[in-house]
């Protein structure tokens, strides 16, 4: 009987995996699952633009092909992170690619998002299809196929409004066709929490202006909720008929972003080199409220970043790990799965056997799920940092930190670090940022994959702490 399990253990092992492709009379067929087509259209869009930005129209003088790699590869993936001035060293044409490769990969991103759970959808048992249906915040699969196009509706609308309001401050300062390329661009990097910005000190010089720390704010968070929270917002406005997910994700979001508030315009009150530096009160609430909401994940930034004190930056790094909502524009750990690992740690303290949030229990699926996203993500900081500080010997370990953190949130911020990059680092962080795209939403996939053990094992016990 063992034997007959083993073998059929063996098996299901074998039929897990197959050849990403297989010969047919048509022709070679590719069998490819959606993590691994979403890896794959990345890296395809990152050589493209690569290609693109290497045009002589698309810069103003020569740049190296790790350089053009490099700012493809974080526009695609979002970040922001910069080793060329896009203002400056990218002409019109260049400016046009960056953003276009962020419209993709922010928007592109949030569709494949929505069809990689309709397959899922297809390929849990008929008895999880209500599990997928709910972390979706949606009534039933069939309304997952119309929030696609929800998604792009409401990044035209509100990417045309941000352009509208950006342009009332920037037209009037650079003329209309100047300013309205900034609004332009600016819009579609904040919406897409993209942080890339045609300033080369980014947003510094408008951060008395409320006109563009709102409007620029107002776009990066929306588009950081999640589209399971704009379809949510979509059929109702009553707070108590929203879902689990879509309640926790507003207020956990509205919580972060008050607590970093507050956090981080008390640490940088005095000092000179941030909000210390500013002429009045209003100027330095306002930029203290733009560095807290921006690390998750936008990459804008209206102050000094390297100037920030070490307890501002502890904070900036937490907030850039976390990140934003599922399935959005964002990426980081997800704020649902820091708000499960915060219940599962409660109900331990608590000794109950499933952690519980309005009147809803956790499964130990979701909570097993959250701990190896959260251990994945950590686990892959320590390896890029490490390999960083071999890479860069001359870096402080604070700079290297907050760097890796930023590429693998996909956030886009930097001590200045970015620039100063040596080849094998520049390669490091091109990786990092495509696996912070890319590698909550795969490891997700897999997970959800389940599949019953053959052979069930004694159970051990522990000592844990």
């Amino acid at each position: 009987m063992i034997e007959r399990r083993r073998q059929a253990a063996g098996d299901a092992g074998k039929r897990s995996w197959r050849r990403p492709f297989k010969r047919t009379h048509r022709g070679i067929v590719f069998r490819l699952q959606p993590p691994e087509i979403l890896l794959l259209g990345f890296i395809l869009f990152s050589l493209a633009g690569t290609l693109l930005l290497k045009l002589p129209i698309a810069t103003t003088g020569p740049i190296s092909w790790l350089d053009a790699l490099f700012t493809s590869t974080s526009a695609v993936t979002v970040t922001g992170l910069a080793v060329v001035d896009t203002g400056s060293d990218l002409t019109l044409f260049g400016q046009a690619v960056v953003a276009t490769w962020i419209q993709i990969g922010g928007l592109g991103f949030m569709t494949f998002a929505a069809l990689t759970v309709m397959m899922l959808g297809g390929r849990l048992p008929m008895t999880h299809n209500s599990v997928v249906r709910e972390s979706l915040n949606q009534p039933s699969l069939n309304a997952i196929r119309g929030l696609v196009g929800t998604v792009v509706t409401y990044a035209l609308i509100a990417e045309s409004i941000g352009t509208v309001l950006l342009g009332l401050h920037w037209i009037p300062e650079h003329g209309w066709r100047t300013g309205l390329w900034e609004s332009v661009f600016h819009t579609i990097s904040a919406f897409n929490n993209a942080g890339f910005s045609t300033h080369s000190n980014s947003l510094m010089d408008d951060v008395g202006s409320p006109l563009v720390n709102l409007t620029i704010s107002a776009l990066f968070i929306i588009g950081g909720i999640g589209f399971a929270v704009l379809g949510d917002l979509r059929r109702t406005r009553r707070f108590s008929q929203f879902t689990l997910q879509t309640r926790l994700i507003l207020l956990t979001t509205l919580f972060l972003n008050l607590i970093a508030f507050a956090a981080i315009t008390a640490l940088e009150w005095h000092n000179p080199g941030t909000l210390g530096g500013l002429q009045s009160t209003g100027e330095r609430l306002l930029a203290g409220w733009f560095q807290a909401v921006t690390p998750r994940t936008a990459g804008f930034n209206t102050i000094d970043t390297s100037a920030m004190t070490q307890p501002s930056t502890l904070i900036t790094m937490a907030l850039m790990f976390i990140g934003a909502g599922p399935s959005s524009t964002a990426s980081g750990i997800k704020i649902t799965t820091f708000v499960v690992l915060i219940l599962a740690a409660r109900a331990f303290l608590q000794q109950r056997d499933e952690p519980a949030v309005m009147h809803r229990r956790m499964s130990v699926a979701t909570v097993n799920k959250a701990i190896a996203v959260a251990l994945a993500t950590g686990s892959m900081v320590f390896i890029v940092v490490l390999g960083l500080s071999i890479t860069e010997p001359g870096a402080s370990l604070e700079d290297i930190l907050f760097e890796t953190v930023s590429a693998l949130g996909t956030v886009g911020l930097s001590r200045g670090l970015t620039g100063d990059l040596s080849t094998p680092g520049r390669l490091l962080i091109i990786v990092t940022m495509i696996v912070g795209r890319v590698g909550p939403l795969s490891l997700g996939y897999f997970m959800a994959r389940e599949s019953s053990p053959a052979i069930r094992y004694p159970q051990a016990s522990l000592q844990i702490g």
